[in-house]
């Protein structure tokens, strides 16, 4: 008598290396077990997380890294070094960027946003002081050199909460160092300091601001720093003696897979890429505006939840919602996520599985 071939559990790809995938990992494991193949498809090997990097000019906090594979394989999941630029969604194929077609059943797509430098003449800051001259700009204002710093973001799809931060940070360093005749001003194209989180959000962020006699301009858009000005869209150029802009976003786009104009994917309320089967997004690949780790991780366990109940585990999905998501000015800088906190926490640091970088 011939014994039937066991059936192979359903295959979850997962693309993409930042915390909505680990936070998706983490939630499959726990909600399916072994009731699911999970493979990480990857272009980097680590996970590098960058909202640490807001303190890093100032001297202040590390950089989480962590080893992609070794986490992989801590969770029982595979792990693929490479990317995904297309995907065949009826043939349930994605394809890596050798040309290599992988099978999936279930594919969450977790590839982050595109960060592109937005103000010409200005200093960039791309998530941490190694990257970029955001450090030197901070040496020069704690030495006194430096005594009229801006930190504006573009109008658009742009990280919003770290200009704030690097603003507070910054007079913060200006008082410990005893200089008061140097002056910190955030430039902004909303009509409201973060009102993309609310009003609350915005009154206790101006009352930071006022506190930390930090100036505050609004509704202006940035456009280039030259000659000492930073001109903007409407209104007169603002004298400085240094700009620092935060990035503009845009989607990676996926062969295969719908986008918007930005080249972010749209998603219905458990995070299904609309248009296709078996497909889903989480974190800054999608289109919903606030790109925040709450919302990634919120967005990655939704997409798992629901993963796992059309696969036959029980679990009752319940639909992304922002209210769930810790995403205003009291979570940034943090880990955030339901399963990354707790693992996250229990990782020993400086090992091989986790290293911080100053």
């Amino acid at each position: 008598m011939v014994e039937k071939a066991q059936r192979r559990p359903p295959r979850v790809l997962i693309a993409g290396g930042g915390v909505a995938a680990l936070e998706a990992m983490l939630a499959l494991r726990d909600l399916a077990g072994d009731r699911l193949e999970v493979e990480l498809c990857s272009p980097c090997r680590e996970l590098f997380y960058r909202p640490f990097g807001i303190g890093e000019p100032y001297g202040a906090p590390r950089i989480l890294r962590c080893d992609l594979a070794s986490l992989a394989t801590g969770l029982g999941a595979s792990f693929r070094l490479g990317g995904i630029f297309a995907v065949a969604p009826r043939e349930g194929l994605a394809v890596a960027r050798d040309g290599e077609q992988i099978p999936y059943d279930y594919l969450l797509v977790a590839s982050g946003a595109r960060i592109l430098g937005a103000v010409p003449g200005s200093v960039a800051f791309w998530g941490a002081a190694g990257e970029g001259g955001v450090g030197g700009v901070m040496r020069r204002l704690r030495a006194g050199v430096l005594r009229d710093v801006l930190f504006t973001m573009p109008a658009g799809c742009s990280w919003v909460l770290p200009a704030y931060e690097l603003a507070l940070l910054g007079a913060e360093v200006l008082a410990r160092s005893g200089i008061e005749d140097a002056r910190v001003t955030v430039v902004t194209p909303e009509d409201a300091p973060l009102q993309i989180f609310g009003s609350s959000a915005g009154e206790r962020m101006g009352r930071r601001l006022r506190e930390g006699g930090i100036a505050l301009v609004t509704n202006a858009s940035p456009l280039e720093f030259d000659g000492g000005r930073l001109h903007v869209a409407s209104g007169e150029p603002i004298e400085a003696g240094a700009v620092v802009s935060l990035p503009r976003l845009e989607g990676r786009t996926v062969d295969g897979l719908s986008h918007d104009g930005q080249g972010f994917l749209p998603v219905d309320g458990h995070c299904r890429v609309i248009g296709t089967e078996r497909v889903f997004a989480a974190g800054d690949v999608t289109d919903f505006p606030v790109k925040r780790v709450g919302v990634a991780t919120h967005g990655a366990g939704v997409a798992a939840a629901t993963i796992a109940a059309a696969a036959g585990c029980a679990t009752d999905p319940a639909p992304f919602d922002p209210a769930d998501a810790p995403c205003g000015p009291e979570h940034d800088g943090k880990v955030s996520g339901r399963y990354l906190v707790p693992f996250l926490a229990g990782l020993p640091s400086g090992g091989k599985r986790i290293r911080a970088s100053r």
